[in-house]
């Protein structure tokens, strides 16, 4: 199958924002549970997406793009959905921290 650019990146800006959905539909799986196992979090995508932003010239504050993620502001997120990190996932993440 082959398609063109335009149509490429129009699925990919939907995929982009499934995943988006999925992850604010999905508050019981923490940050770092996302880190541990796929080494990258909600705050990746919020960071990618403002470097992407600044790339394009676009402007967009780092507030902006992690409401942009996580639906809510990062503060209103964690106070709402943010459990406190389990020793294991501590170690796991430090085992892990390479790439992040």
């Amino acid at each position: 199958m082959t398609i063109d650019d335009r149509t490429r990146t129009e699925l990919e800006a939907a995929v982009f924002r499934r995943l988006v959905r999925h992850l604010q539909s999905r508050t019981d799986v923490q940050n770092i549970e996302l880190m541990n196992l796929a080494g990258f979090c909600r705050n990746c995508l919020s960071n990618w997406l403002k470097e992407a932003a600044d790339e394009q010239g676009a402007g967009m504050t780092k507030d902006e793009s992690r409401e942009a993620v996580y639906g809510m502001t990062y503060d209103a997120w964690k106070a709402k959905h943010q459990s406190e990190a389990t020793p294991e996932q501590l170690a796991a993440m430090k085992k892990n921290a390479g790439g992040h």
